[in-house]
């Protein structure tokens, strides 16, 4: 290393000639002097041999007062590293590495409830029958998963192409996708950082060296130094730090590729309760038409009653009054109906207007008589918004061991290799080699508190995590019991509405009989056409929610999307590849 006895020369072209001068340290006050006169080399002018070292750099580092900056040329005075000292220290580097530990806590995901069943009260083997259409009882497949196309149990073809064709174009799974996508390009990205930095430079610098700098009388010619190389640096990860942020950005990854089965799995269920939503809005505007037909048979009858003194006029305007109150009934409905096409249509993919969709009826829907519940234990593992929570919580573990790691030591290893010449016509040329190898230790002492509460922060974010996954399950077992309620339920209504609806229909058509002959007055016959809507209006809206329902359940279990043999997103756009890899 340079010291006190050593001699450096400096390099400095005169007149088209290289100069070469002498310079010695001083033993005694350690500042460079002269130690003889200059010697000219090299009759082009030109040294093809130049290492060229910033002096005063070298001689601080090693505690020497320079007395000024120079540029000197190490010949054999000045030691370089051996390679096969470099080789060592390498080999040492790479087994602290190997020997490193990855500081901060490794992730356990919490344990899921343990409970046996989603309800309060045990669950039935089978719902009630009920004496209509879609009143056959279901079945509880307790212990069995859902399976991945859970749609098709309700055995409309339209119902799975709209599923389908929402799946293949909504903007929403494409963005999903895309997410996904950026998570896995940024995880192998932070892998990198597991290996060396290797760059390539090359350059030039033109330069005058002034007579003060150079300790010698007279001036110096500029001249230009070219130079190119190859530059390797590694940042050993002996706390884990790295290995900790990889761990965090695969951990990120995992969330998006939840999010998108849970992009999946709301599309796919917002397609099948929006289709329903139409079917049984369609076949309520079917059973208010017939409705108001009857009414106007009704009204009829009534006129000629008047005409010829059977019934006043009081009457008339009575059932023109009913008449109207449900011709009223029809343009909400028929908004609800258009509402829900237009939301099938963004479901879908297209705007509104582009929509072709054949129209979905409840007598076309068949319910599933069998419907699968997994176990509790299975739903934290099958649930995608479960499972994205699961590696928020991964990666915010993670988290807190690279903001421990940035507290503690770091080495860096650094080296170089290339050429240094006067002309970019000598680089690479015999004798224009150059290279150096570094190691370098810091250790964080003050940063205004600035890592301690980035730690802290961590920490903070991972307690936040653990609530909102324990959140997230609470709110899970919840949906599942909400929909295995609500389908008992379901069927019960249904069992009771279609009893209402039969007694409904019955009496109404006694009572318009009995109006026909005059055996009865017209009030009767409008209590009757009123109780007759409503029940029809109920009962579809009853099998209508047994079917929704059903689908819930299939949503809150998951949707079965665990079970996929896909697991990599649809390859992206040819217009977003790249073309080039770093």
């Amino acid at each position: 290393m340079p010291g006190p006895g050593r001699v450096y020369w400096i390099a400095q072209p005169v007149h088209g000639r290289t100069q070469l001068t002498p310079v010695a340290i001083s033993s005694a006050t350690g500042h460079p002097r002269l130690s003889g006169p200059p010697e000219p080399r090299s009759s082009s002018g030109r040294l093809r041999s130049l290492k060229f070292i910033e002096l005063e750099s070298i001689l601080f580092r090693h505690g020497i007062p320079p007395s000024g900056t120079t540029r000197v040329m190490a010949l054999t005075q000045l030691r370089f590293v051996s390679p096969t000292t470099a080789v060592r220290m390498f080999a040492l580097a790479a087994c602290m590495f190997m020997l490193g530990c990855a500081v901060g806590p490794d992730y356990r995901r919490p344990d899921a409830p343990r409970v046996d069943r989603y309800t309060a009260r045990p669950l039935p083997d089978a719902t009630v029958k009920a004496e209509a259409a879609d009143g056959d009882a279901q079945r509880f497949l307790k212990g069995r998963d859902v399976p991945q196309h859970w749609w098709t149990s309700f055995g409309n073809a339209e119902l799975d192409r709209r599923v389908r064709m929402a799946l293949e174009h909504s903007p929403s799974m494409a963005s999903a996708q895309s997410a996904l996508r950026q998570a896995q390009e940024n995880a192998m990205a932070a892998g990198g950082a597991l290996f060396p930095a290797l760059d390539a430079g090359a350059g030039a610098a033109r330069e005058k060296l002034s007579a003060a700098q150079l300790g010698t009388p007279g001036g110096v010619r500029p001249f230009t130094l070219f130079n190119a190389s190859v530059n390797v640096r590694y940042t050993l990860d002996l706390f884990g730090g790295v290995r900790r942020g990889i761990e965090a950005s695969r951990a990120q990854s995992d969330v998006q590729k939840a999010r998108l089965d849970s992009t999946y799995l709301t599309l796919a269920g917002n397609v099948v309760t929006a289709s329903l939503q139409e079917a049984s809005l369609r076949e309520q505007i079917r059973a208010t038409r017939q409705i108001i037909d009857m009414q106007r048979k009704t009204l009829a009858i009534t006129e000629r009653q008047q005409e010829i003194g059977a019934s006043s006029f009081l009457d008339t305007l009575a059932i023109r009054a009913q008449l109207g109150t449900s011709e009223a009934a029809l343009p909400p409905l028929r908004a609800r109906l258009a509402a829900v096409r237009n939301q099938l249509a963004t479901y879908l993919g297209v705007t509104p207007a582009q929509l072709q969709a054949a129209p979905v009826t409840l007598d076309a829907v068949e319910l599933p008589r069998a419907v699968p519940v997994s176990l509790p234990s299975r739903l934290v593992e099958q649930r995608p918004d479960i499972r994205a929570a699961s590696a928020q919580l991964h990666a915010a573990s993670a988290e807190v061991g690279v903001a421990t790691a940035a507290m503690l030591p770091q080495i860096t290893l650094s080296g170089s290799g290339g050429s240094q010449a006067l002309s970019a016509g000598d680089l690479f040329s015999a004798g224009t080699r150059a290279w150096s190898l570094g190691l370098n230790l810091t250790q964080p002492l003050f940063h205004g508190g600035a890592l301690l509460h980035g730690k802290r922060a961590a920490q903070a974010a991972l307690d936040q995590a653990t609530a909102n996954w324990q959140q997230t399950v609470l709110v899970a077992f919840q949906n599942v019991a909400d929909a295995l309620d609500a389908l008992q339920y379901d069927a019960q209504t249904l069992a009771a509405q279609a009893v209402a609806e039969r007694a409904a229909s019955q009496r109404l058509a006694l009572a318009r009989e009995q109006y026909r002959i005059g055996a009865t007055g017209y009030l009767d016959l409008l209590d009757a056409e009123r109780s007759d809507q409503q029940a029809r209006i109920a009962l579809v809206q009853a099998r209508a929610a047994r079917l929704t329902d059903t689908a819930a359940l299939y949503t809150a279990l998951g949707g079965g999307w665990r079970n996929k043999t896909r697991t990599t997103p649809p390859a992206a756009p040819a217009h977003a590849s790249s073309t080039a890899s770093n």
